[in-house]
């Protein structure tokens, strides 16, 4: 069951299953440095949790590893940078071959979450912070936050796009009180009654 997903897929049994009893870590990957984010133990809540300066393929992959251990991480979702019109790049493509190597190496299922616009959303929410210097280190610094900030917009979404599919899930296990809303070739009223949570 490990490998790389698109979180559209139609997999909502499986995470109900595991994603509520474990905390999930969203990456922003760059060619510098990756984003971190790790949410409650809930899944309910997405914290921004730095960086990781980039050091080669093998060894990011070994850090990340590492912390996926040592933070008890069940499962990750990875940012896919798709083209303004959704079109995959070749920064696409290593995202995804990032993601499955990292399943794999990691032992977790690992997902893919469109990216497009979190980098920008995030240097929104950064605007009205300290003001920036034009210092080389303040700057580096700056990015930094950007990234880990993208993640936790990355893990964020993850985690609403998860509550949505659930709650539409368990409406699905309701049933109609007084039979299908048309009856006898005419409208008749009908109450739906969702199932208890």
């Amino acid at each position: 069951m490990y490998g790389a997903r698109d979180s559209t897929s139609e997999d909502v049994p499986s995470k109900a299953a595991t994603i509520a009893r474990v905390r999930i870590m969203g990456l922003d990957l760059g060619s510098k440095r990756i984003g971190l984010a790790v949410s409650d133990d809930q899944a309910s809540i997405a914290f921004p949790a730095g960086i990781l300066e980039s050091r080669g393929r093998k060894k990011d992959l070994a850090a990340l590893r590492a912390m996926i251990k040592e933070k008890e991480i069940g499962r990750a979702v990875v940012g896919l940078p798709l083209h303004l019109d959704g079109r995959k790049g070749p920064e696409a493509e290593k995202a995804i071959r990032f993601a499955e190597d990292l399943s794999k190496l990691a032992r977790i299922p690992v997902e893919m979450l469109d990216e497009r616009w979190t980098s920008m959303e995030a240097e929104r929410l950064l605007a009205g912070g300290p003001r920036q210097t034009k210092k080389k280190k303040d700057k580096r610094r700056v990015k930094g936050t950007i990234d880990e900030m993208a993640a936790a917009i990355i893990l964020k979404t993850y985690l609403e796009q998860f509550a949505q599919q659930e709650r539409a899930r368990l409406a699905c296990r309701g049933r109609w009180r007084r039979g299908p809303p048309f009856r006898r070739g005419r409208l008749e009223p009908a109450v739906w009654l969702p199932a208890a949570p």
